[in-house]
């Protein structure tokens, strides 16, 4: 079954019926999901839709499962060159010819990514004499497939696994996807110079992918996550301290100028309308908005009585919280009332609940 499911995507691609490749390919790795080839022939597919930042997930699974397949470093790179992400893309072409050293198209590709690297940092030494005659040219377009844009959109798309929200810090982003109660083996986060891949494949639900492109870029290395009772929380160091006004990229948003936190401290900030030195304490935001995030999070059973049993105590009197301890300790834990006058007056007795007796424990 998933022999013939994949025969009939190569035939689809061949035929330029990239969607319906897709489709195909998606169904054949729900049957074979260890099948390193499918993966690398839906990144291709992904590629010819537009669909990079899954593309790029694609090849990176196709080499997670397969470390030695060259053709999944070379869709890796031919998606990252089209997401602008050329030192990425060398990275993994570099990685793709050592496996392959007769493949040409590792060669020429590294010498593109090396040009447009140097453009964009302004390093004319690493450009060749025909690229600075064309410096004024932009980059090679990306090729839409002749019928993509009549495609209509059949379905809405379904709702997401998981929520997510983000806040940020001068020199990092902090993504908070809160999928309680996930074993940390279940979750697997990549990095790119502007793309994010997060994989949630817990028992029991449906598999989360979440592949944006984002507002800027990161510092792969330095970037990372931790999986908590309640929410996978990923760091993504910044690669120039600029504010995001979204999580993910978009050509409509202009890039905020960047601050030059070197230049001015943060014990220098003036704030409107007052010239008094002011520190902005990051940690206490952080802390902030985590208590936030905890409030959003839904309580069930003994946690959530205790938990109101709290807020009434918080918010009580003198008198109140008098009558809550008293009768609280007397009863064994059986009784809490908040009437003092009736409370002070006596000693509380034990009631257990239905069907229960008290016993008394000698030490």
């Amino acid at each position: 079954m998933a022999s013939d499911l994949e025969t009939k995507a190569k035939e689809a691609f061949i035929d330029d019926h990239f969607e319906l490749a897709l489709h195909l390919y998606s169904q054949s790795i729900q049957l074979n999901p260890k099948h390193a080839e499918l993966y690398a022939d839906r990144a291709q597919a992904n590629i010819k839709l537009d669909n990079l930042p899954e593309a790029v997930a694609d090849a990176n699974k196709a080499i997670e499962l397969d470390p030695s397949m060259s053709k999944a470093y070379l869709r890796k790179a031919t998606a990252c060159m089209k997401l602008e992400e050329y030192q990425t893309a060398k990275s993994a072409l570099e990685t793709g010819a050592a496996l392959a050293p007769a493949e040409s198209r590792f060669s020429k590709l590294i010498k593109e990514c090396e040009e447009r690297i140097a453009e964009e940092t302004g390093d004319l030494s690493m450009q060749t004499p025909e690229a600075l005659a064309k410096n004024d040219v932009p980059a090679k377009e990306i090729e839409l497939d002749k019928d993509h844009s009549n495609l209509e959109i059949e379905a809405a798309p379904p709702k997401p696994v998981y929520r997510y929200e983000f806040y940020q810090k001068p020199e990092e982003v902090v993504v908070t996807i809160f999928a309680k109660g996930t074993p940390h083996d279940c979750v697997k986060v990549d990095y790119g110079e502007q793309i994010l891949s997060v994989a949630i494949n817990a028992p029991g639900k449906e598999a989360y992918h979440f592949q944006p492109r984002l507002f800027a870029k990161i510092i792969p290395e330095k970037c990372r996550y931790d999986v908590l009772s309640t929410k996978v929380e990923i760091r993504l160091a910044k690669a120039e301290p600029i504010h995001w006004t979204s999580l993910e990229f978009s050509r409509e948003v202009a890039i905020t100028q960047r601050v030059n936190v070197s230049s001015v401290s943060a014990s220098q900030r003036p704030s409107y309308p007052s010239s008094k030195p002011q520190r902005v304490d990051w940690d206490k935001i952080e802390a902030q908005v985590k208590k936030e995030q905890e409030k959003d999070e839904k309580l069930d059973g003994d946690a959530a009585l205790n938990k109101f049993f709290r807020d009434i105590y918080k918010d009580a009197d003198e008198d109140t919280r008098r009558a809550m301890q008293k009768s609280f300790v007397e009863s064994n834990g059986t009784v809490l009332s908040t009437n003092w006058k009736e409370v002070g007056a006596k000693k509380v007795e034990g009631s257990p609940p239905d069907g229960m007796e008290m016993k008394k424990w000698e030490y």
